[in-house]
């Protein structure tokens, strides 16, 4: 299998670069584009999909509706509808762009665009990629919060949620 290429982008996301995703995985220095979509009900609960355990980055642990890197070339949101339908099974032009924001930690540095999908329709869990998926309440996550059971990035992406609705 042929590895991922990235581009790689400057402090303001203008891209700079390119590098294969085993470069940018531990090199906080080289900075990569990702997309996120949130994908809520029409009662307000927001989908969460539990890592696989063979994923490198935060296995098992509960995450964002859909995240992933975008490919060399593509934009955010059509990597947010490809991420949409190979993780979930979601084919929709119904997604609406929230906010864009670095993020870094001492493993890697990204740029990320968040994206909102109302969804009620049927949902296909990819299980390469995810072991299992459900929608909560805004409130179960927040009590479950300090349970270690949530990747740090989707904490920090429901902090910036939270401010921003």
């Amino acid at each position: 299998m042929r590895e991922e290429i990235f581009d790689v982008v400057n402090n303001q996301d203008q891209i700079i670069g390119e590098a294969r995703r085993s470069e940018v995985h531990g090199n906080p220095g080289l900075i990569h584009r990702v997309s996120h979509v949130l994908v809520f009900n029409s009662r307000g609960e927001l989908y969460l999909q539990k890592r696989s355990l063979t994923k490198d980055v935060q296995p098992g642990k509960w995450d964002t509706s859909v995240g992933g890197h975008l490919d060399k070339g593509e934009s955010y949101l059509e990597a947010a509808k490809r991420e949409m339908k190979e993780e979930i099974g979601i084919e929709t032009d119904d997604i609406q762009f929230l906010y864009k924001y670095l993020h870094s930690n001492q493993y890697e540095s990204e740029y990320v665009s968040t994206f909102h999908c109302l969804w009620d329709g049927v949902i296909m869990v990819n299980e390469d990629e995810i072991a299992e998926g459900k929608f909560w309440t805004l409130d179960e996550i927040m009590q479950q919060s300090d349970l270690g059971c949530f990747s740090p990035n989707f904490m920090d992406e429901l902090s910036r949620y939270i401010k921003y609705a």
